[in-house]
């Protein structure tokens, strides 16, 4: 698992494609990024997070948490 603003992602393998897989769990949206190693995969979360967080605020929406 990974942290960042509160958020917590899960990150899984892919063999096959040979990638890092992660969805962002906190939220009611899908947010995921992918990336090759560890630390590209939690850097690529940050990113998701932050944009996600940029969308939101653009269109004037609030969060949308999961209970």
């Amino acid at each position: 698992m990974m942290t960042y603003k509160g958020y917590t992602a899960s990150v899984e393998v892919d063999l096959e494609a040979g990638i890092l897989f992660g969805r962002v769990l906190d939220i009611k949206d899908v947010v995921t990024f992918k990336a090759k190693n560890i630390d590209k995969a939690y850097e690529e979360f940050q990113i998701s997070v932050d944009e996600y967080l940029a969308f939101c605020k653009d269109l004037g929406e609030k969060v949308l948490w999961k209970l």
